[in-house]
């Protein structure tokens, strides 16, 4: 992955699909049977322009691991002063309350200038607990997930940054594509895959296909014998849920098997199961795990929920290498133009803690260049370049600047 933090949405599953008992109003524009439009593509995440209530324009995060369309900023519904109908409430161990949200009705969302639908349920946050402009570097307003899906066929070429939206009855599969069995459950997509660990054994894993995952590979260690935390491995922040950051071991594999397609060396996170039961499962159908976008931008994909298939065509990136965070360093971007870069933790052992970093630093330059002439992925992409690559950098820590040299090295 292209940095160190990985989506965990799941936990949002416990609140119902509130649009079920209802036909939902997505539809192309007339006379047409497919149409594409461009998406912006950020830490392996599919980001999409989306027109709300015909009145302001957001940023979306396609996800086919959350079955109800999400609003993660309130401030949006309060000023269109959108009348709610029902409050939600998530719990925690010991009743400790971890998620508030609303339900708003009758909501118009177009995904211009094609996709366009009315009478949508929208669960709205109470607060911004996923803080994902944090993350992203960016502003990004919500998720959207299976009403899209359950109305098209959809297309993801993810290297040309394309979406296609196609009414199924018109759809033919190309023979370029592969077709992978797919099972559609509690609305969310699943596959199977096998997995070859560095020890030589391998098991057939059952697993959540999750465009809203930044990372490669996540397994459940509990989920059954069959899987191992590699020998070679670090502990570290895996990524971050609703109740905070999640903790977890980092590995490599030998293989990953997706269909006739064998993708080497990918990276896996194993969650720390204390936290995995909170923050991750949020469902009662069984899986082994997720596959999220590091691995998905490898191929164009289709979506096919109404034959329950997935079609996959390697792409350009098929076989690149899948980079590893070599840095230690896990940054957020602040500030009201998200160009304040943050250093919100640093591995135990690795190449940032040898060098000095701490928490809280605040990144002012890097190379003699300013950080804020760049973007949270180009800040991403020179922490995690190569091994043996040597940066310097200037921080601010408790008012005063510190220049560092550090050289960054792979510890998987």
């Amino acid at each position: 992955m292209k940095w160190l933090l990985v989506w965990s949405l799941a936990l949002l599953n416990c609140f119902p699909l509130i649009c079920q008992d209802q036909v939902l109003g997505y539809v192309l524009p007339e006379g047409k049977k497919k149409v594409t439009i461009p998406f912006q593509f950020s830490n392996n995440l599919i980001i999409i322009p989306v027109l709300f209530n015909g009145q302001i324009p957001l940023k979306f995060i396609l996800d086919t691991g959350v079955r109800t369309t999400l609003l993660t900023d309130k401030t949006i519904a309060d000023i269109l002063a959108l009348p709610f109908t029902r409050r939600y409430t998530v719990s925690g161990p010991g009743g400790e309350k971890l998620i508030s949200a609303l339900i708003t009705n009758n909501i118009t969302l177009q995904i211009p200038p094609a996709v366009s639908g009315k009478g949508h349920s929208v669960l709205v946050l109470e607060e911004d607990y996923l803080q994902l402009k944090s993350q992203i570097g960016f502003e990004v307003h919500g998720i959207l997930g299976y009403e899209l899906f359950s109305r098209f066929i959809i297309k993801v070429n993810y290297e040309k940054s394309e979406l296609t939206f196609i009414a199924p009855e018109t759809f033919r599969k190309s023979r370029s594509y592969k077709a992978i069995p797919m099972k559609v459950e509690d609305t969310k997509p699943y596959v199977e895959a096998n997995c070859q660990f560095p020890d030589g054994s391998s098991a057939l894993l059952k697993l959540m296909v999750d465009t809203g995952a930044s990372h490669c590979l996540l397994l459940d260690p509990n989920a059954g014998s069959e899987i191992h935390v590699p020998e070679k491995n670090i502990h570290g922040i895996i990524g971050r849920g609703l109740g905070g950051d999640i903790t977890g071991k980092i590995a490599r594999l030998e293989s990953i098997q997706l269909g006739e397609f064998a993708l080497k060396h990918p990276i896996v996170n194993f969650p720390d199961p204390e936290v995995y039961t909170d923050s991750i499962r949020g469902t009662d159908i069984f899986r082994h795990g997720t596959i999220g976008g590091e691995a998905l931008n490898r191929f164009t994909v289709i979506f096919d929920y109404s034959s329950e298939t997935l079609y996959v065509k390697k792409n350009l990136n098929y076989r690149s290498p899948f980079p590893f965070n070599m840095s230690g360093l896990t940054v957020e971007a602040r500030g009201p133009r998200l160009r304040s870069y943050v250093i919100t933790d640093v591995r135990k052992d690795s190449s940032g803690e040898l060098a000095g970093f701490m928490k809280e630093d605040k990144i002012i330059s890097i190379k003699g260049i300013l950080a804020e002439n760049f973007t949270l992925t180009e800040i991403n992409q020179f922490l995690n370049a190569r091994e043996g690559k040597k940066l310097q950098m200037e921080i601010s820590r408790d008012g005063a600047r510190l220049k560092k040299r550090m050289q960054l090295k792979n510890d998987i």
